[in-house]
C-alpha cells in the first residue's frame, strides 16, 4: 500500500468512524451512563467485533483476487455504487436519539459483549466492507501486508473516535441530538465523495 492510498483509507476511515452508528452511540450511551473508563469494554468489544467482519470481508476479497482481477474491478464498481446509495441513506436519516437505558448491574464483561454484539449483528457492516476495502486493494501488491495495515489503521481510527464519544458524552450528546440531522448530511455527503472519487480515481 502506497502513502497516499494509506492517507486515502486513513481520511474515509475516519469518516466511517465519524459517521453515526450503532456502536459510536453505544459508546456515547455508555459513556454517558457507566463513565468513561467502564465505557472502554464496551468500545473494545466492538472494535474486536469489527476486526471480526473486516477480515471476513478480506478473505473474500483476497479470494475474489486469486479468480480474477477483472472481477475485482467489477466489485469496486459496485462498491463505490453502493457507498453513494449509502450515503443518500444517511443524508435522509434523521437526528441521533440517545436512549440512556443504563444502571449498574452492568458488569465490565456484558459491557464488551453488548460492543462486539452490536457490532457483529449488524450484517450492513459486513456489506460495507465488501464495498470499502477493495477501492484500497492493490492488486501488484502482496494482499497480507496491505490487509494487515489497513485492519490496524481502522482499529487504531474506531477505538480513538469511540473513546473520544465517550469521553465527552455529557457535552457531545445534547449538540449531536440538536444537530443531528446536519452531522448525518456531512457524513452522508463524505460517503457520497468516496463511492464517486475511488472507482472513478482508476
Amino acid at each position: 500500500m502506497t502513502l497516499q492510498t494509506w492517507l486515502l483509507f486513513l481520511a474515509a476511515t475516519a469518516g466511517l468512524s465519524f459517521s453515526p452508528g450503532p456502536n459510536g452511540l453505544l459508546a456515547l450511551t455508555h459513556g454517558a451512563v457507566y463513565g468513561r473508563a467502564r465505557a472502554v469494554f464496551t468500545i473494545l468489544g466492538g472494535v474486536l467485533g469489527f476486526l471480526l467482519l473486516m477480515m471476513l470481508s478480506m478473505f473474500g476479497v483476497g479470494a475474489l483476487l486469486q479468480s480474477s482481477v477483472t472481477a475485482l474491478t467489477a466489485l469496486q464498481w459496485l462498491g463505490g455504487a453502493y457507498l453513494v446509495w449509502l450515503g443518500i441513506q444517511q443524508w435522509r436519516a434523521p437526528g441521533l436519539r440517545l436512549n440512556p437505558n443504563g444502571g449498574s448491574s452492568h458488569n465490565n464483561v456484558m459491557l464488551f459483549r453488548q460492543g462486539a454484539l452490536a457490532a457483529l449483528s449488524n450484517p450492513k457492516v459486513l456489506i460495507f466492507f465488501a464495498a470499502f476495502l477493495p477501492q484500497f486493494v492493490d492488486p501488484q501488491r502482496p494482499l497480507s501486508g496491505q490487509f494487515a495495515t489497513m485492519a490496524l489503521t481502522f482499529a487504531v481510527i474506531e477505538f480513538s473516535v469511540e473513546a473520544m464519544l465517550a469521553l465527552s458524552a455529557h457535552h457531545i450528546g445534547p449538540k449531536l441530538q440538536t444537530h443531528g440531522e446536519r452531522f448525518n448530511r456531512f457524513c452522508g455527503g463524505l460517503f457520497i465523495l468516496i463511492g464517486l472519487a475511488l472507482p472513478l480515481s482508476r
